[in-house]
């Protein structure tokens, strides 16, 4: 069972093998990777296979009813939700904000995940508090339509608004992003933010920056427009640019900028 203490209140025998936690508004769950000690014997390779995959179409949005430490001594998030709770089932993956997290728990009227270390590490869960709404979508089943493009749910670093204008009734919105992952990303090409499949407009490797536009149904549908200026989102980059460049990095070609190489 999840224990029902707010972050704020976590107690001063926090485990020290676990991630420190302070909280800078009430409930509101901040990741300090600093406080990280564990050596490397300790941490385990990542698992590169595909065990789900995901469109980007968001099913409906849920709302965090409570996280916290829960009695196994790890972290867990609680979400309220119903179409993605029609068919579930114990172990099933479920994408929250594009990240592909494990159902331990679950009714008709919520489900419950739990919230590794190097999760909180690697996304913008860091910053979810009660109340929060977030992207839900269940993993592709064969039977499906491939409605957006193929997402595994294995977050690859987060953005940052930096703008979001208004034009007409539709929302242009830039994220800032890691030199590191904007060289996948590419005008016209798919791009999985928070969970969302969406289209790149333009990207500008001289503010490190990319930007889309959502649709009213969009903006009505996914977490995205509820954000402000400053706030992260999660990234996940399209699968095949990372094919192609280890197929030609293997092949003996560079793949790196010169601002790279100088690094």
């Amino acid at each position: 069972m999840m224990a029902t203490h707010s972050f704020n209140l976590l107690p001063k025998s926090f485990p020290p093998q676990l991630p420190t936690f302070t909280s800078l508004r009430p409930n509101l769950l901040r990741f300090d990777s600093s406080k990280l000690t564990c050596g490397s014997h300790q941490r385990r390779r990542q698992n590169l296979s595909i065990r789900s995959v995901f469109t980007g179409i968001v099913e409906e949005m849920g709302h965090v009813k409570n996280l916290g430490l829960a009695d196994h001594g790890g972290f867990d998030l609680k979400i309220g939700a119903r179409v993605v709770l029609e068919d579930v089932k114990l172990g099933d993956s479920i994408a929250v904000n594009g990240t592909c997290l494990t159902v331990t728990d679950f009714d008709t009227e919520e489900f419950t995940v739990g919230l590794a270390p190097e999760t909180l590490r690697k996304t913008s869960l860091e910053e979810l508090e009660r109340g929060s709404l977030v992207n839900l979508e269940r993993a592709l089943q064969p039977v499906s339509r491939m409605g957006g493009h193929v997402v595994q749910g294995h977050v690859d670093g987060t953005g940052v608004i930096v703008s979001m204008e208004a034009e007409g009734d539709s929302l242009w919105v830039k994220v800032k992003a890691d030199k590191a992952l904007l060289k996948y990303i590419v005008p016209k090409g798919f791009v999985a933010v928070d969970g969302t499949s969406l289209t790149v407009v333009d990207v500008s490797d001289e503010e490190s920056c990319f930007n889309f536009m959502l649709v009213a149904y969009t903006q009505q549908n996914v977490v995205i427009p509820t954000k402000k200026v400053g706030q992260k989102v999660n990234l996940e980059v399209d699968i095949m640019g990372k094919y192609v460049e280890r197929l030609l990095t293997t092949a003996g070609f560079s793949m790196n900028t010169p601002q790279e190489k100088k690094g």
